[in-house]
């Protein structure tokens, strides 16, 4: 139990900076990127809608379960369908969260590999659901109360620093609030599988077609958000998984899961639902055997490359952020426990 501890409390403290950076750049960016411009930007079908879907979802710090408003909330205000498939594949797929602690758990190439795969399924994705022909009014859409973090997004009128701080709380309070109970069960998976699994049971799958089979199987079911599925990656990735096949997990788990499913088949239909999963786990497949062949040619170290980050997250820096990040993630999940008793 001690070395389980142990595992754990490391890759907590080799987490918490990236964490914390991570969280302070999706704010920033939460508090100048107007939603009226989003939709604006959105509303042609086509590549160009598609591409731009990609790009401006994937930095923006939402999970999968708090995407569904958000691209519900494009597509009421005009967005095509290909638009708002795309950023709900891209958004959920990575982050500017997600990417720091992955260069900090995955090392350098992981950080960079997964952000351009998850943009690249985006698109495809996109292109597929916009041949199909976009009908003349959008269909009704409930409310989606998942994790309504669009809700708290700051007013764009208001002052740069009241939205900067309004932006913060955003992401300090109610996105930090909505991952860390899946962030510690992430961090916990990782440190089970580093402690107790033997790396020849998890190598037996080989680093081919069966390995990403397993690894989707996985990842489709999870409800979990791309960075609290770094750290289940991470063990994954230690424990002798191929990266390809890491990969694939780490882009399909957080693009798929029961309610996004049922939402895709219902607003947007079946055909885009078929081409919402294939471009998921088809690209992901793609760049799982592209992340393997580089890994082979370049003589990549991916159990390594982590140690790049180590010298500052084995610092007082690093003991400070997690210090801080724990008593952010104690404060947020004792705020959702005292709700219900506050409510009338």
């Amino acid at each position: 139990m001690l070395e389980l501890f142990n595992n754990f409390l490391e890759l907590f403290i080799e987490s918490a900076p990236w964490l914390l950076l991570g969280f302070a750049v999706a704010g920033v960016i939460k508090a100048w990127v107007p939603e009226d411009l989003l939709a604006s930007q959105l509303g042609k079908p086509g590549l160009g809608s598609a591409v731009k879907a990609a790009l401006i979802g994937a930095p923006l710090p939402l999970c999968s379960c708090g995407v569904i408003p958000a691209a519900m909330g494009l597509r009421r205000s005009g967005a095509s369908k290909g638009a708002t498939t795309a950023f709900l594949i891209s958004t959920p797929e990575t982050g500017v969260d997600s990417v720091s602690v992955s260069y900090a758990l995955l090392g350098p190439f992981m950080a960079l590999i997964r952000p351009i795969a998850a943009v690249s399924s985006a698109i495809a994705a996109g292109i597929l659901v916009g041949r199909d022909q976009e009908s003349g009014a959008s269909a009704a859409v409930e409310e989606a109360t998942c994790c309504s973090k669009s809700a708290n997004a700051p007013a764009q009128s208001a002052p740069w620093r009241q939205r900067l701080f309004a932006a913060w709380r955003f992401t300090f309070v109610d996105l930090l609030r909505d991952i860390s109970k899946w962030l510690l069960i992430g961090l916990g998976c990782a440190a089970l599988i580093k402690t107790f699994v033997p790396q020849e049971f998890l190598l037996q799958w080989g680093d081919g077609l069966l390995a990403f089979i397993v690894m989707a199987a996985i990842g489709v079911p999870m409800y979990i958000c791309a960075t609290a599925s770094t750290p289940i990656a991470a063990g994954l990735l230690f424990s002798g998984v191929s990266p390809g096949a890491v990969l694939v997990f780490m882009l399909v788990g957080p693009a798929t899961n029961i309610a996004t499913v049922a939402l895709v088949k219902r607003e947007l239909g079946r055909r885009a639902l078929y081409a919402y999963l294939g471009s998921v786990v088809g690209v992901g497949f793609a760049f799982g055997y592209l992340t393997n062949a580089l890994a082979a040619n370049l003589g990549l170290a991916f159990v390594a490359q982590p140690e790049l980050a180590m010298a500052m997250t084995h610092s007082w820096l690093g003991y400070s952020a997690a210090a801080l990040l724990a008593l952010l993630m104690l404060r947020s999940m004792l705020s959702s426990w005292s709700r219900p008793a506050t409510a009338v």
